[in-house]
């Protein structure tokens, strides 16, 4: 099954300071067919204006991953942690049971940021938070994991759960395949920029595609593009 769901499709609230869009049941927005996909529960596309942010509000059992796709976010939480995460890299939240934080954008430009919402295996636990940077030259041709619970992604930030985010750049004519190895996995694919096909299935920057019962599947770069995976139990 590979299903799209083209970017205007999506649910959205234009708040001023956040123009968020939003490919799962969220806040204001229900669709009861998209409620969630597998473990993975939201997926929020969010442009936060200069000077603007989420202030500080609390979270319990869920895994939090923040891709930032263009400006920077600026984290600080009620363990004392605080960080600054630039476009392309990957910061982390396990709200375990349970923190307070805020994220904001304190540049002078819009901050573009993917909101990913994974379900963990197990309630409660003391909270967590990391960040780490991941050029983008690795990920060229070939999906890297970003934040992982899959055991030997010894590189990628640690959630608490079955999942992996990855990310790829791959060129335009050019391919990239991943591969589950178990067709009932969960598998959805953003295109931050560029255009994809996937077999008979074409997607632009920012679409969703939801693809299951596949072993593997082969993503051919239309346009350069900037991909992020999720693969979920």
């Amino acid at each position: 099954m590979i299903e799209l769901r083209p970017f205007n499709s999506l649910g959205a609230v234009n708040h001023g300071w956040l123009d968020a869009h939003h490919h799962f049941s969220f806040a204001g927005y229900h669709d009861p067919s998209r409620v969630n996909w597998g473990s993975l529960r939201v997926w929020n596309d969010d442009t936060i204006a200069p000077k603007t942010g989420f202030p500080t509000h609390p979270h319990n059992d869920m895994e939090i991953i923040t891709y930032v796709r263009s400006g920077a976010i600026t984290h600080r939480d009620s363990m004392g942690n605080e960080g600054r995460t630039e476009a392309g890299d990957v910061q982390v939240m396990s709200a375990g049971s349970g923190i307070q934080h805020s994220e904001y954008n304190l540049e002078d430009e819009e901050t573009q940021i993917f909101q990913i919402w994974i379900i963990p295996e197990e309630r409660g636990g003391k909270p967590d938070w990391g960040a780490r940077p991941f050029p983008k030259a690795d990920r060229a041709g070939d999906f890297v994991p970003l934040a992982s619970g899959v055991a030997n992604d010894d590189d990628a930030l640690p959630i608490r759960t079955d999942a992996r985010v990855l990310g790829a750049t791959v060129k335009a004519g050019e391919s990239v395949t991943y591969t589950t190895h178990d067709p009932s996995r969960h598998l959805y694919l953003v295109p931050a920029t560029g255009k994809v096909k996937i077999e008979n299935v074409e997607a632009n920057a920012r679409d969703g595609v939801a693809i299951t019962q596949r072993e593997s599947v082969t993503i051919t770069a239309i346009e350069d593009s900037e991909l992020v995976l999720v693969d979920a139990a």
